[in-house]
């Protein structure tokens, strides 16, 4: 259990390029060419992934092409810092304070190598200050806009009035790789979009909602359900078709040891957050929970919009819950490599 921390505000980021699913199909169709069989079992995916565009930080023309790890992280490199700024500067802003008055910075990706750290080489632009603290994480996978929040939220609470911000980016079509055989790669075409988020908080004032918990469940054995395999032409994704099921079977005893952890019973929550990863990840959670189906309506919208964008997806959910106005108890969740569930609870001011 954590003492009640505030989120005083949410921002969220895309790239400029938008590519429309049917677009990206028949890309994906002619870049695939030399494995025609593999694509057409699999190009179903594009038509029932509940996608119809997503955001990507490059021009169509440049995935078409064959890229290594230099060219790859180049590209990550520049976009990743523009969208930390544009989530950041906007975040700040909505927080009613200036970058000066940032005392600590958590940076949570995972689809590129930045050293120095995002934060550090976006430092001057956003105009944080120079003993401002840092702390970037890598490894979290979908997981880290729940688990990286969370961790801000520890960090402020562990230093009373202190004002932290967290920043999650990921680019995850640079990792789109239209020559691979690899049956999860022609998935990963069909889901991935890019973007980035940003938040607020601190131990003092209420705004946006109370952040009362955080909690994890990571299962062993579990280490190539998902991930990334690390490869001469760059990341290569790691799916394995047992996500959905596993979630169905096991997610509902691990949210009810998270909630016995954070003192709150499940049925209690007034609604779940969640990490939209994909219709199939979505189904399987409304199932594994009993929710009634299409009650994930945000997350299916978010999916709509912008595709999987690995760990800041679920922030775009909570920016549209927000919106809407926060209900009394609401869970956050996302699955990511460990395998693992983060959890976080937030409570209406």
């Amino acid at each position: 259990m954590m003492t009640s921390c505030s989120l005083l505000s949410l921002a969220t980021a895309v790239p400029p390029h938008v590519v429309e699913q049917a677009e990206a199909k028949a890309r994906a169709r002619e870049a695939f060419g030399g494995k025609k069989a593999l694509f057409d079992r699999l190009s179903g995916v594009f038509d029932n992934a509940g996608i119809a565009r997503r955001h990507i930080v490059a021009p169509q023309d440049w995935y078409m092409a064959s890229h290594g790890w230099h060219d790859r992280n180049a590209v990550y490199l520049e976009a990743a810092e523009q969208l930390f700024i544009d989530a950041a500067t906007a975040a700040i802003q909505k927080a009613g304070l200036t970058p000066r008055e940032i005392d600590g910075i958590v940076t949570v990706s995972t689809t590129g190598i930045a050293t120095p750290s995002l934060e550090a080489r976006a430092l001057t632009k956003v105009g944080f200050r120079t003993d401002v603290r840092r702390v970037p994480v890598f490894g979290l996978g979908c997981a880290g806009g729940v688990n990286g929040l969370a961790l801000t939220s520890r960090l402020a609470l562990s230093d009373p009035g202190s004002v932290w911000l967290f920043v999650t980016v990921e680019t995850c079509s640079i990792s789109i790789q239209l020559d691979s055989d690899d049956p999860a790669a022609v998935v990963a075409t069909a889901l991935f979009g890019d973007g980035a988020a940003a938040a607020v908080v601190t131990s003092g004032k209420h705004s946006l909602a109370h952040i009362t918990g955080s909690a994890e469940k990571i299962w062993p054995d579990t280490l190539r359900i998902m991930g990334w395999d690390v490869d001469d032409s760059g990341l290569s994704v790691v799916f394995d078709r047992a996500i959905p099921p596993f979630i169905e079977q096991e997610l509902a005893e691990a949210v009810d040891g998270m909630c016995g952890e954070l003192g709150v019973a499940r049925e209690e929550i007034d609604r779940f957050c969640c990490h939209p990863g994909g219709v199939k990840v979505i189904d399987a959670i409304e199932s594994a929970l009993h929710l009634n189906q299409g009650e994930l309506n945000l997350e299916r919208e978010v999916l709509r919009d912008y595709g999987n964008m690995s760990a800041p997806t679920v922030l775009f959910v909570l920016e549209r819950l927000l919106e809407r106005g926060l209900p009394e108890k609401v869970m956050m969740t996302a699955f990511g490599p460990g395998f693992t569930c983060a959890g976080m609870l937030l409570e209406a001011p």
